[in-house]
């Protein structure tokens, strides 16, 4: 089966906009802003991928996606969990989820 094109050229150059002036702005911001922004074009990617790849790629990608959102930033949601460490477990859970993803997709031995 040929490789499917996920982007197009207009598609990489908007990604790469993104990822690039994402970076100028980080220098200026807050720490938590980076996270935030590489979740935004993780989101713009999944968009693109959701349109292109196969059902299972695009039911996975966006599932995982849908569970944090693009604008997520670490913070205290008053309910007496730590802020922080609420947000890196929904990343950790984020980043399991398309591991194993990846690993059907590629028929890996999960060992």
């Amino acid at each position: 089966m040929p490789p499917t094109c996920i982007l197009d050229e207009d598609d990489a150059l908007e990604l790469l906009a993104l990822l690039v002036t994402s970076a100028r702005t980080q220098v200026d911001e807050a720490a938590e802003y980076g996270p935030m922004r590489l979740l935004a074009a993780a989101h713009r990617l999944g968009e693109l991928i959701g349109a292109r790849a196969s059902a299972e790629t695009a039911a996975a990608v966006s599932a995982a996606l849908a569970r944090m959102p693009p604008l997520a930033v670490p913070r205290d949601d008053g309910d007496g969990r730590d802020g922080r460490a609420h947000y890196v477990a929904r990343l950790d859970d984020l980043c399991r989820t398309l591991a194993a993803h990846l690993v059907a997709h590629f028929g890996l031995d999960p060992a």
